[in-house]
């Protein structure tokens, strides 16, 4: 096994799995496997409040049950508030951050968008009510993504100076998820293009903390019969184990693989490894066929 790829899957446990975060999965491990490489998983357990009782349980034994097997431990955002607290007073020495306390309405003007510097007196991390935001150059970030081709945002003007410690104490996303694919190595990522949006960005953090990004691969989502992504807020139906082989068989087909039409009913061990030995990114399509109403 290679460790010069390394790629991850990286579910909130909000709920059970549907059928794009599968879809996610799958495409990631396979990817990762073809290359002879790790495929890791985290739980980015960081919004308590939005986390539903067993889903990380669910998540994981629906992953097994469709012979998505990770490699090493399984890795825990809420386990690592110390370390992202290290990454942010390093943005802090940098003076990479600043605290803010302006309100949604303040910055509704704006279109929510945050620009410069609040003027505040001395504040330290962590203080109560008060969030941490990265102060964004006016510069336009661009980066090449594996899928999609050449991709460009200008953060100061589209996005602004972002969270990246929230008023109640919670980590932001921004901030946790780069720190974690440092940390552990993560090469390529492979996951829906509803997070292409927040690439910029995470490339930013990468270059304020002189760190290479991974390589990004968005893929088109499922859509539900009104036109919008599968998630667990659009009560997207949670993935059947018992029916896991026709899960993978139809992944396949919606990732534009062209599975063999005798691989139906096949075990998922057997699905995967076709899966694997045919693996073609160019196969993917640009988007996914709208289910019928």
């Amino acid at each position: 096994m290679s460790t010069s790829y390394i790629g991850r899957f990286a579910p909130s446990p909000t709920g059970p799995l549907h059928m794009g975060s599968l879809l996610a999965a799958l495409a990631s491990f396979l990817d990762a496997r073809s290359q002879q490489g790790k495929w890791l998983i985290r739980i980015e357990d960081l919004d308590p409040p939005r986390e539903q009782a067993g889903a990380t349980d669910s998540i994981l034994s629906s992953l097994e049950a469709h012979g998505l097997l990770h490699d090493d431990e399984i890795c825990f955002q809420s386990q690592r508030h110390e370390r992202y607290l290290e990454v942010l007073e390093q943005l802090l020495e940098l003076d990479a951050i600043f605290p803010c306390q302006c309100s949604r309405q303040e910055l509704a003007a704006n279109r929510g968008i945050h620009n410069g510097r609040c003027h505040v007196g001395e504040v330290k991390l962590q203080s109560p009510g008060w969030a941490w935001r990265a102060a964004i150059r006016a510069i336009n970030l661009q980066f090449e993504d594996g899928l999609k081709g050449i991709q460009e945002q200008a953060l100061a003007e589209e996005v602004g100076d972002f969270v990246l410690l929230r008023k109640d104490g919670l980590f932001a996303y921004q901030l946790a998820v780069v720190v974690d694919d440092i940390d552990f190595n993560v090469s390529h990522i492979v996951r829906g293009e509803d997070l292409l949006s927040s690439t910029a960005r995470q490339i930013y953090l990468y270059e304020l903390l002189n760190c290479t990004a991974a390589k990004y691969f968005h893929l088109p989502l499922i859509l539900n019969t009104q036109g919008q992504k599968l998630s667990k807020q659009n009560h997207a139906p949670a993935i059947q184990s018992s029916q896991a082989s026709e899960n993978i068989y139809h992944c396949l087909q919606l990732l534009g693989q062209n599975p063999k039409a005798e691989l139906k009913g096949a075990p998922c061990k057997e699905l995967i490894q076709w899966g694997i030995d045919n693996w073609n990114l160019e196969n993917i399509p640009g988007k996914l066929p709208e289910p019928a109403s």
